[in-house]
């Protein structure tokens, strides 16, 4: 579980909830189905209608990524790369063959095929980045979904709140039940906006984080596997393959910039 994306969204519902109880509101007031109707339907319509079926469902079932997520063994990565290139320095590139099904990333698989039937380090180079650049160019368009339903989604809750509205001004005989009714019809505001800003926008950025990592790990692979191709003495390897560890994990960020 990630305890930052948990934490954060149960520290963000309990501060809003806790406050305005203490202004002497109850959670009775915003609790409103028609509201939540009316904002998760639009929101979730206009998003399909802006993208493909198929990118918004793969945006949907990566959502629970933001809460529950393994991310790739960095360290465990260097070690396997390492004992790659201990093996290949003494048996030739050709004895890494034997070693192809335990490796379970698809990716390093790939690459190490490559390797192994004696593609150039320069080819094996181009075929695994441009295979990068296109997984790359469609994991973007996951967070981008949730960008969009943040934009969508304050503005449906107004238009929820102007449907509340309407309703309210056909029963201006009872002024009891218009005070009411107006504090009922803005509810459609409040869940617009806290859709957008508790749950969509912050997932967006996260996923774009969780790409990053899982594009450092396969940069840091692509690396190994060309220099093992490359004859590159191991004990260097692995220093050359920790600074995507230091990278990943906020060290090199002045650096980077």
């Amino acid at each position: 579980m990630d305890l930052a994306s948990i934490g954060g969204l149960a520290l963000a519902i309990i501060g809003i909830l806790a406050g305005m109880m203490i202004e002497g509101g109850s959670i009775g007031q915003i609790t409103q189905p028609t509201a939540a109707m009316i904002v998760i339907g639009g929101t979730a319509g206009a998003v399909m209608l802006q993208f493909p079926l198929k990118t918004f469902i793969a945006a949907i079932k990566s959502a629970i990524g933001v809460f529950l997520h393994k991310g790739a063994d960095g360290e465990a990565t260097v070690n396997q790369l390492v004992e790659f290139a201990n093996k290949a320095r003494k048996n030739g590139i050709v004895s890494l063959d034997a070693d192809l099904a335990s490796v379970k990333d698809p990716f390093l698989k790939q690459a190490l095929m490559l390797a192994v039937d004696g593609t150039e380090p320069g080819e094996v180079r181009k075929i695994m980045q441009l295979e990068m650049d296109n997984k790359a160019e469609w994991e973007e368009k996951i967070p981008a979904v949730f960008e969009a339903a943040g934009g969508f989604s304050p503005t449906v809750g107004i238009i929820g709140a102007v449907l509340g509205l309407i309703q309210v001004m056909q029963h201006l005989d009872d002024i009891n039940e218009v005070g009411k009714g107006i504090a009922t019809a803005f509810v459609a505001t409040i869940y617009g906006v806290a859709v957008a800003n508790l749950l969509c926008l912050p997932a967006a950025g996260k996923l774009k984080i969780r790409h990053r990592e899982e594009q450092m790990v396969k940069e840091m692979m692509l690396e190994g596997v060309t220099s093992i191709l490359e004859g590159m003495n191991p004990r260097m390897l692995e220093t050359k393959l920790r600074t995507f560890l230091m990278e990943s994990k906020g060290k090199h960020t002045e650096a980077a910039a």
